[in-house]
């Protein structure tokens, strides 16, 4: 416990930049900015972002067709001035040129704390706990703030994928095996699976890996009357989720998956008979073909 408490304090302690979130109104509190930065105290909010644009004009044109924009004109901002909501109060920056708190000299958790004055609600509830806030990864890591308007996620890439594979470079190799999701055709992505703003340690979108599997895999879910139990425990002791060189995805070929634990005599197994019965098609599954779980009451073998 007290480990766990080592690693995920310092991103806790973030927690205390916000003050109450999201009011009841929708309206985002605003942030005690003096503890995101100690340049902040005694700066005042200026409420006026003409001012921002003199300066920096193409900046604002940019903003004005994200999607923040869009909201921020809805009136749903801690204060009057839109670029004050995320960069703080500026009355300094407006008498002194020079830069003040600049958004790259915060930390990677003062970043994502000012984003969740906003965004900490949803699937992002637990963001701040999650192995993604651990590994000094920002907001920003991941999505523009001055995207352009377009798709729900204000992503820094096209897709969610691309994002993802920047850092997850063995999770794109793997993907890129025979036997693998349909992510590089484009059915689906890595968010499909995994929520990245979670904090379970794999990032599920669901509590355990075969309730998100078994939510498109409907028919692997059961309840049956007669249970494999390396099904029950894991979809992982025989599946690689992120791509496989076996068919189906499975971590080892056809029958020799199932002899890792099926390797007794007295069957015509491969290893002690040599027989015709498991080399060709598809091994075991040629008779025991409800290997996920049977509803027949003559199937505690799997064969129907």
């Amino acid at each position: 416990m007290r480990t766990a408490w080592y690693r995920w304090g310092p991103v806790l302690a973030t927690l205390s930049i916000l003050l109450t979130g999201v009011s009841a109104s929708g309206r985002a509190q605003q942030v005690a900015w003096e503890k995101i930065n100690p340049a902040f105290a005694g700066a005042k909010f200026v409420n006026d972002d003409k001012s921002c644009a003199t300066c920096h004009d193409a900046v604002a044109h940019k903003f004005d067709g994200s999607a923040h924009a869009e909201y921020f004109k809805a009136g749903k901002t801690a204060v009057a001035g839109t670029c004050e909501s995320c960069h703080g109060p500026r009355s300094k920056h407006v008498d002194d040129s020079k830069p003040v708190a600049e958004w790259k000299s915060l930390t990677k958790a003062q970043q994502s704390g000012i984003c969740m004055q906003c965004h900490a609600g949803g699937s992002r509830l637990t963001y701040m706990t999650g192995a993604h806030a651990a590994g000094e990864l920002s907001c920003t890591s991941c999505h523009a703030a001055k995207a352009p308007r377009g798709g729900g996620a204000v992503l820094a890439r096209a897709r969610a994928t691309e994002s993802c594979y920047r850092c997850h470079a063995s999770t794109k190799a793997q993907m890129a095996k025979t036997s693998h999701h349909p992510v590089r055709e484009g059915r689906m992505d890595c968010v499909s699976c995994h929520n990245v703003h979670g904090s379970n340690p794999a990032l599920l979108k669901h509590a355990t890996l075969n309730e998100t599997c078994n939510s498109c895999h409907t028919e692997k879910r059961g309840p049956f009357l007669w249970e494999h139990a390396p099904v029950r425990e894991s979809c992982a002791n025989c599946h690689s989720a992120h791509g496989s060189t076996n068919r189906k995805l499975l971590n080892k070929k056809d029958a020799f998956l199932c002899l890792q634990c099926h390797s007794y005599g007295g069957h015509i197994n491969l290893p002690r008979y040599n027989r015709t019965s498991n080399p060709y098609g598809e091994g075991c599954v040629n008779c025991h073909m409800t290997i996920h779980g049977s509803q027949h009451p003559s199937g505690p073998k799997f064969t129907r």
